[in-house]
């Protein structure tokens, strides 16, 4: 049995390293809009989640803008605290920053006063993932209990190309993914 600790620890390590070896100019032109194939599949109206990126991670606030344009309310997890399960708040203006303030997490979140949003279509965070939708994220299981109580539309990882694996420690709590979506590659839908 893979010991999934130590496979989250190599996999943060390599997507580090991938990261850090992308010029900044060509990263910052990565992840701007999601890819036609994709944005077909996503109905007018429908709102959309995105996570604040933390360092390492794909760029996922660039999607909440370019939906946002495109006219679709924007929810990004909230946390009470620590212990609390995740929720969704809109972002009222993902251009602005200043409406987010520290998550427990270290990363970015609503206000509490934030209108509780529930997602039609959700954007993951991941440490890896397989080609047919199976996803490995930080062990504390927010994202699969919530994609499990209540399925959107659609799931969708964000990933480098080093992300990739051809198997992964998959359990049955584990929530599959629809689509995942590479710089170079989108893969599904499953």
């Amino acid at each position: 049995m893979i010991d999934k600790k130590l496979l989250r620890a190599e996999l943060k390590h390599r997507r580090a390293e991938h990261v850090a070896a992308i010029p900044a100019g060509q990263r910052a032109l990565l992840f701007r809009r999601p890819p036609a194939p994709l944005v077909e599949l996503i109905p007018d109206g429908a709102v959309i989640s995105v996570y604040h990126e933390m360092p390492g991670e794909v760029p996922a606030t660039n999607y909440a803008r370019w939906f946002f344009e495109a006219g679709h309310r924007i929810a990004i997890p909230w946390f009470a605290d620590r212990a609390a399960s995740m929720d969704f708040r809109e972002w009222t203006n993902p251009f602005v920053e200043d409406l987010l303030v520290p998550d427990p997490f270290k990363a970015r979140q609503p206000a509490d006063d934030a209108p509780a949003l529930i997602p039609d279509v959700v954007f993951c965070p991941l440490l890896g993932f397989t080609g047919n939708g199976g996803r490995i994220g930080y062990g504390a299981g927010h994202y699969d209990r919530w994609l499990t109580a209540r399925p959107p539309r659609l799931a969708i990882g964000l990933a480098w190309d080093c992300q990739f694996e051809e198997d992964l420690p998959i359990e049955p709590h584990d929530a599959p993914l629809d689509l995942i979506v590479t710089p170079t590659r989108l893969y599904g839908p499953f």
